[in-house]
C-alpha cells in the first residue's frame, strides 16, 4: 500500500527556496474556461463537417432562399427566458435569478473579522482543533491514510493561514500565551514530513528579519517557542530530511536555518541554539561533497558563523568536536585559487574564514591550530592568495591576541617574518593594514625580550636603514586624518542634536571611528612606543617623525595615556599593564 507521504505529496507541486510557499493544487479558472470553450468550439466545427454539406437544389428559385435565422412565427410563445439562448442574454431567467440572490446575500452576509487577542486565541484553538482530529483520525484510521488524508490537508492549509499573524505582529504574545506556538513547534515530530515543513516554514515567516515586529512581542513568541523544545526538534529535523531526493526536503533544511539565524535578531540567548546535535550537523552539512555550492550549504556555513560570533558555547563545542581542523581543510583550497565573484561559493568561503576567526581567537584553539598547521597555511596565503590574503591576515591577528606566545614563535619558525614584513611594500587596505599592525605589536608585547624570536624580529624594523618606520608614519598620518574627519563630522552633528544625543547615534559614532582606523591608529601608537623604548636609533627617527607632524615623544605618551583611559574594563589587565609600562619607558 501506498504510504501516506506518497499520497499526500503533489508530485507536480511548485516550490522554490527564496519563496518557500508550498500549497494545495488549486484548478486554474483560465484553463477551465479555454476547456469549456475549445469544446464548444468543436461541437459548433462538428456540426459543419460532419453533418450533411448545404446545397441548392436544382430547380429551387433564389428569391426562396432566406439568409439567417427564421424569426418565429406571431403567435407562437416567447421562450427565450424559459429555454432559448439564442435572443436573450446567454442565460436563462433561472440563473439570473440565482445570481442576482448571490449577489445580495454576499452583500449582506460579509462581515469583517475583528482582528483583536480574541482573534489571536481562536488561531491558535483553531490550530489545535485540526491537530487533534488529525492525529485521532490518525489512530483511528492506522495503514488506511485514504480516510485521514483529508484532514491531513485541512491541517496543512490552517498552518498556512497562521502566517496572517505576520501582518499583526501585536498579538505574538496573544498567540503564543493560547498554546499557538507549542502547537506549531509540536508539528516538527508529526509523521508526515510535508506537515512538519509545513510548520517549519510558518515559524521562519513568524520571525522573518523584514516582518515589523516590537522587539518584546517577538521576544514573547520566541521564548514560547524555545520552551517548547523547538531546538531540539530542528536538530531532528536536520537528520529526518533528504536533500538528495526531495525538493520540499531541502525546503525543510532552508526554513530551519533561516528560524536559527532568526535568534540572532532577538534577546534569545544565542547559547540556547548552540546544542550539540545543531553544532554537529552544521560542520557536517558544511562538508557535504557537491557539484558547486547549493544555498543550503552556504546557508550552514553562515548559520554556523553567527553562532560563533555569539555563543562561546558554540565556539568551544566546535573545537571539541574538530572544528579547527575541518574548517583548516576546508579554507585550503582558497590558498592559491579565488571562487567565482557574486556567488553562493564566494559566501560560503567567507563564512568559512570568519568562523576560522572566531576559532583562532579562542585560546584554547591554539594548539589545534599549530598541529593543523594553520600558521603555515596563513602563510601561504598571504604570499600567493588574492581573495584569502586579507582573510588570512586576520585569522594569524586573532590567533596571535592574548596568550599568543606559541603563535608569534611558530610565525618566526616558519620563516613568516619576510612574509609579513614584505606586506610593507604592498597597497593595504585600512582592516588589512590594522590586522598586519596587530600581529606585529602582539609579537613585540609576548616575545621574550632575551628570545631569538624577538631579536628576529627587531631586525627586521632595522634593515634599509629603518624603512619600515617611515611606512609605520605613512599609515599612521592616513588613520590620523581619517579620524579626524569624522570627528568634525561627530562634532557638528552633535552641535545640532545637543547633549541628548540617543544612545543608537553615540554608537554609530564609534562605529564610524572604528570603521575610520582608529584601532590602527592606536596600535601603530604602540609599536612605535616598543621600538623607541627599546632601539635608541630607532628612537631618534620616530622623534623626527612626529617633529614632522608638530608632536613630540610627549605627544606620542599623551596618546598611550589616552588609550589607557578608553581602554574597555573587559580588556584584559596584560594590556593595562602593557600601555603602562610603556607610557614609563617613554
Amino acid at each position: 500500500m501506498a504510504s501516506i507521504d506518497e499520497l499526500f505529496r503533489k508530485p507536480n507541486a511548485p516550490s522554490s527556496l527564496t519563496t518557500g510557499k508550498r500549497k494545495f493544487e488549486t484548478p486554474d479558472a483560465q484553463a477551465v474556461y479555454k476547456s469549456a470553450k475549445t469544446s464548444a468550439d468543436e461541437d459548433v466545427k462538428g456540426s459543419r463537417t460532419n453533418g450533411s454539406a448545404a446545397t441548392v437544389e436544382d430547380g429551387s428559385d433564389p428569391e426562396d432562399i432566406e439568409a439567417g435565422p427564421e424569426l418565429p412565427p406571431e403567435d407562437e410563445p416567447d421562450t427565450d427566458d424559459d429555454e432559448g439562448r439564442f435572443f436573450g442574454g446567454g442565460v436563462t431567467r433561472n440563473t439570473r435569478q440565482a445570481m442576482d440572490y448571490l449577489d445580495s446575500t454576499d452583500a449582506a452576509d460579509y462581515i469583517e473579522e475583528k482582528i483583536d487577542a480574541a482573534w489571536a486565541r481562536r488561531l491558535a484553538s483553531n490550530l489545535e482543533r485540526k491537530i487533534g482530529k488529525n492525529a485521532e483520525q490518525r489512530a483511528r484510521f492506522e495503514g488506511q491514510p485514504q480516510k485521514f488524508m483529508q484532514s491531513e490537508a485541512d491541517l496543512d492549509a490552517e498552518i498556512k493561514s497562521i502566517s496572517i499573524l505576520t501582518e499583526h505582529t501585536e498579538f505574538y504574545g496573544e498567540f503564543a500565551k493560547a498554546g499557538g506556538a507549542a502547537q506549531l513547534v509540536s508539528l516538527l515530530a508529526h509523521d508526515n514530513t510535508d506537515i512538519a515543513i509545513s510548520a517549519v516554514q510558518c515559524i521562519a515567516e513568524l520571525l522573518e528579519d523584514d516582518v515589523e515586529v516590537e522587539e518584546d512581542d517577538r521576544d514573547a513568541l520566541t521564548e514560547a517557542l524555545v520552551e517548547a523544545d523547538l531546538i531540539s526538534l530542528l536538530a531532528q529535523g536536520f537528520e529526518r530530511y533528504d536533500e538528495s531526493a526531495d525538493e520540499s526536503d531541502r525546503q525543510g533544511v532552508y526554513h530551519s536555518l533561516s528560524i536559527l539565524e532568526a535568534f540572532w535578531s532577538s534577546s534569545i540567548d544565542m547559547e540556547k541554539a548552540a546544542t550539540d546535535d545543531i553544532i554537529k550537523y552544521l560542520l557536517k552539512r558544511i562538508q557535504t561533497k557537491e557539484d558547486g555550492t547549493s544555498q543550503n550549504k552556504q546557508y550552514a556555513a553562515e548559520v554556523l558563523q553567527v553562532l560563533l560570533q555569539f555563543s562561546n558555547q558554540a565556539v568551544r563545542r566546535t573545537i571539541r568536536f574538530g572544528g579547527m581542523d575541518i574548517f583548516l581543510e576546508l579554507v585550503s583550497p582558497y590558498r592559491r585559487d579565488d571562487p567565482a565573484s557574486n556567488t553562493s561559493e564566494e559566501e560560503y568561503a567567507n563564512s568559512l574564514f570568519n568562523s576560522l576567526v572566531c576559532l583562532a581567537h579562542e585560546p584554547d584553539s591554539r594548539q589545534a591550530f599549530l598541529r593543523g598547521e594553520g600558521v603555515e597555511l596563513m602563510l601561504i596565503m598571504l604570499r600567493e592568495g588574492k581573495m584569502s590574503r586579507g582573510k588570512a591576515l586576520r585569522v594569524l591577528d586573532h590567533a596571535a591576541l592574548g596568550a599568543g606566545r606559541v603563535v608569534c614563535e611558530r610565525i618566526v619558525e616558519a620563516a613568516g617574518l619576510k612574509t609579513l614584513f614584505g606586506l610593507f611594500k604592498k597597497k593595504l587596505s585600512i582592516l588589512e593594514t590594522e590586522n598586519l599592525l596587530g600581529i606585529l605589536s602582539a609579537m613585540l608585547r609576548v616575545l621574550p625580550g632575551e628570545s631569538s624570536e624577538r631579536i628576529r624580529t627587531m631586525a627586521k624594523f632595522e634593515e634599509k636603514d629603518y624603512d619600515k618606520i617611515a611606512k609605520l608614519f605613512e599609515w599612521r598620518n592616513r588613520f590620523i586624518s581619517n579620524v579626524e574627519k569624522v570627528n568634525v563630522d561627530v562634532a557638528r552633528e552633535t552641535a545640532l542634536l545637543g547633549e541628548d544625543a540617543p544612545e543608537e547615534k553615540l554608537n554609530e559614532w564609534d562605529l564610524r571611528r572604528i570603521d575610520s582606523g582608529m584601532f590602527g591608529l592606536q596600535t601603530a601608537n604602540v609599536i612605535l612606543a616598543w621600538l623607541a623604548a627599546e632601539d635608541a636609533v630607532a628612537r631618534a627617527k620616530i622623534s623626527a617623525g612626529l617633529e614632522a607632524g608638530g608632536e613630540t615623544i610627549e605627544s606620542l605618551k599623551a596618546n598611550l595615556k589616552k588609550q589607557l583611559l578608553e581602554l574597555d574594563q573587559a580588556a584584559k589587565a596584560d594590556i593595562a599593564e602593557m600601555l603602562h609600562a610603556l607610557i614609563d619607558a617613554l
